[in-house]
C-alpha cells in the first residue's frame, strides 16, 4: 500500500490533468458534446473526491480512484472519435489516465 503522502501528491497531479481537460473543453465548442459532457463529469467527480484524499480512509479513496478510472477509460474512448484532437487535451486525458490505472494497482 502507498503512503498517503504519495496517494495525495498522485491524486493531485492525477486532478490537474482533468482540469486542463475540462478547461480546453470548455473552450472548444467544436468539440462533440458528448464527449465534453464526460469530461466534465469526470471534472466533477474528481472535485468530489477532494475530502476523501484529504482523510485517511483508504476504502474511499480506492473507490473514488475506480470512479475516476471508468469516467477517464469512457473519456479517452471518446476521444478516439474526434478527429484531430486538440494535442492538450489528448495528453491530460491519457495521462491522468495512465496515473489513474497506476494509482490503482498500487493501492490494492
Amino acid at each position: 500500500m502507498l503512503q498517503h503522502t504519495e496517494v495525495k501528491q498522485r491524486f493531485t497531479r492525477i486532478e490537474r490533468d482533468i482540469d486542463t481537460a475540462a478547461k480546453s473543453c470548455r473552450a472548444d465548442s467544436k468539440l462533440p458534446q458528448k464527449f465534453r459532457e464526460c469530461v466534465m463529469e469526470w471534472k466533477q467527480h474528481a472535485e468530489k473526491a477532494k475530502p476523501i484524499f484529504e482523510s485517511h480512509d483508504d476504502n474511499q479513496m480506492i473507490l473514488c480512484v475506480d470512479d475516476l478510472e471508468k469516467i477517464g477509460e469512457r473519456a479517452e474512448a471518446a476521444l478516439e472519435h474526434i478527429v484531430d484532437p486538440d494535442a492538450k487535451i489528448k495528453t491530460s486525458i491519457v495521462r491522468a489516465n495512465i496515473e489513474l490505472i497506476d494509482l490503482m494497482k498500487k493501492m490494492h
